[in-house]
């Protein structure tokens, strides 16, 4: 099956019991037992839930994995997946990747683990090469970087770990499955916040896991009811609901951010923009290779200060000023200050995501109307130059 109809159909059968053609939600935190150790699969819906299941048999098909988990949101999924290593065990990130995700590494884990962290730049393999130690276990990717949109090589960084017999775990919440699928290229685990674009309508918060790794996935497994950090039923629904137009609606969120990217490169308001669709962006030939479409995030920088970078987000009128990114409306959002707020500031310098920064989640909408609301904004917002 090719994706737009396994997005539809894998996980989805009507219900055998009544043919309802959309699945039920099986909210219900318990289930009856027919005797002592006799049951029909289910016990408690920590544990095991039939909507979960769906959602879950869906992920691994899209992703072309074999098995799935979900989790109660993308940094639950991360917090459980980084108890398959011990106190004192070593891991590399990517240096540009979300603020949440650099705060559960270095001021959760480290600090009460001894888990060391060391960021860099994933998309110079010799920068992973000397980062590596003896106790290094596990290298962990965004491909692209959250909000600077830095491109790595999956297939070569997968190798890397695995001649070092570590994992290597792909973030793939910026692209979803249907632009990129990290486990044929050769990682071990990919990793969602389906808050995002599986979740598509900014109403639920959720994450998930896949992988085919047996042995792997039976250890999330006993981690996900052990440690407990499970969706609901209906937040499992309502991805399941949405991932049915994962295709139509990444190809249109695609589509309007190449026209955005495309405006504000010739804007003398802007700085520059940072999207693997543009052509000179530093990644755009890996990218063509190892994805199917460029996505719906866009960064910029705004020619000016904080304050003109103010008044361009709050100039827009399509673009609503807000956290989170991948729903069908168009979001702003100001990393500095909002979703990397908790990175040191000298990290954040150093990488780039500075106070005129700002990454936008290009929505559903019609493109032409959205470069017209970029267009008024830093028109009002930003002078000329000379």
């Amino acid at each position: 099956m090719r994706f737009a109809t396994k997005a539809i159909h894998a996980g989805q059968e009507p219900d055998p019991e009544t043919g309802a053609v959309v699945p039920p939600i099986y909210q219900t935190s318990t289930f009856a037992q027919e005797g002592i150790g006799k049951h029909k699969g289910y016990e408690y819906a920590r544990t095991k839930n039939p909507t979960r299941d769906r959602l879950e048999a869906n992920l691994a098909a899209l992703e072309d994995g074999e098995y799935a988990l979900c989790f109660a949101s993308g940094l639950a999924a991360t917090a459980t997946l980084l108890h398959l290593l011990r106190a004192d065990d070593h891991l590399i990130a990517s240096d540009d990747l979300y603020g949440g995700t650099h705060r559960l590494f270095a001021q959760v884990f480290e600090p009460s683990w001894g888990l060391r962290t060391t960021f860099v730049n994933t998309s110079d393999p010799d920068a992973i090469r000397e980062a590596w130690r003896p106790e290094t276990h596990l290298l962990w990717i965004e491909t692209p970087t959250n909000p600077l949109l830095k491109i790595t090589d999956i297939a070569a960084t997968a190798e890397i770990a695995h001649e070092h017999g570590a994992l290597c775990v792909v973030d793939n919440t910026f692209m979803s499955p249907y632009f990129q699928r990290p486990l044929p290229l050769g990682a071990d685990i990919v990793v969602h916040s389906t808050t995002k674009y599986l979740g598509g309508h900014s109403d639920l918060v959720g994450g998930a896991v896949v992988t085919s790794k047996q042995e792997t996935y039976e250890r999330l497994k006993f981690l996900q009811n052990a440690i407990g950090a499970v969706p609901g039923p209906f937040d499992c629904w309502l991805v399941l609901r949405s991932v049915k137009t994962l295709a139509v609606r990444m190809d249109a969120h695609a589509r309007g951010a190449q026209r955005v990217a495309e405006t504000l490169q010739t804007h003398p308001g802007v700085e520059r923009v940072f999207y693997p669709g543009l052509s000179d962006h530093p990644g755009h030939d890996l990218a063509r290779r190892q994805m199917t479409g460029f996505g719906g995030m866009v960064s910029f920088v705004v020619r000016g200060d904080f304050a003109a970078t103010e008044r361009v987000a709050s100039s827009m009128e399509l673009f609503t000023l807000g956290e989170s990114l991948g729903g069908v409306e168009s979001l702003v959002c100001h990393p500095a200050t909002m979703t990397h707020a908790s990175v040191p500031e000298e990290h954040r310098v150093r990488l780039g995501i500075v106070e005129n920064l700002l990454r936008l989640s290009v929505g559903i909408e019609d493109p032409e109307d959205l470069v017209a609301d970029l267009t008024q904004a830093l028109d009002a917002a930003v002078p000329t130059p000379a």
